[in-house]
């Protein structure tokens, strides 16, 4: 999952980063409101989070803006302002859920999933292809009757794969979901996460799933 974070102040868009980061999602940071709402266009995030007090362009503006162009992508506002009429602006302005400075990581993580359960897009808890499984909300894997163990990467590349069983991925469309704006697409560590999972997933087990498409990227399917 791909989350954009719009937030002017460095030390709490780090600190924000930086946990989501460590919850395996790819995080994009935007520091003001103009190059946020650009971001937020581009409809490639799964969620934003998205301060209020930004220059350039305020964020209650930014969300106008986002659902003015019809980007439905669920936002979830931060703000120091915690007077019941801004709330009433914001959710009036199209957000989906408000969290008032200063706040517990631990719960801005929580609303963040809950955005996620129900954006556009949306899949069921457990995933399944074959013999294997993956349920977001615990963050486990199991093939067959073993338990896989991931790293946070792999398990956003798996369960990016999942999502999209079926059909094939180009590397530039993997790129975009589990890797962020920063990540040098021209590197083969696309390749290399991918044989990674192989060894992890596949190794041992029929059907494989995992399939290369030459020239083109990679599919997750039973044959």
């Amino acid at each position: 999952m791909r989350i954009l974070l719009v937030e002017d102040d460095k030390k709490v868009a780090s600190f924000i980063q930086k946990g989501l980061e460590e919850e395996g999602y790819a995080v994009d940071v935007a520091g003001d409101g103009e190059t946020g709402l650009a971001m937020g266009l581009d409809r490639l995030h799964d969620a934003i989070v998205l301060d209020v007090m930004l220059p350039a362009k305020p964020g209650f503006q930014v969300l106008r803006e986002l659902r003015q162009a019809k980007v439905a992508t669920p936002v979830l506002l931060l703000t120091a302002r915690d007077a019941i009429e801004d709330k009433v602006q914001g959710l009036d302005a199209g957000a989906d859920d408000y969290l008032t400075k200063p706040f517990a990581f631990a719960e801005l993580l929580a609303r963040v999933r809950a955005l996620l359960r129900r954006g556009p897009g949306a899949q069921a808890a457990k995933l399944q292809v074959a013999d294997l499984t993956l349920d977001p909300a615990t963050r486990t894997v199991v093939r067959g009757d073993e338990r896989v163990t991931l790293t946070n990467r792999e398990f956003a590349l798996l369960e990016y794969l999942m999502r999209n069983a079926g059909r094939v991925l180009t590397r530039t469309a993997i790129t975009e979901h589990v890797w962020d704006y920063s990540f040098d697409a021209g590197t083969n560590v696309i390749d290399v996460y991918v044989n990674y999972l192989r060894k992890k997933i596949d190794a041992g087990h029929t059907p494989k799933l995992i399939h290369t498409v030459r020239g083109v990227g990679y599919t997750l399917k039973a044959e």
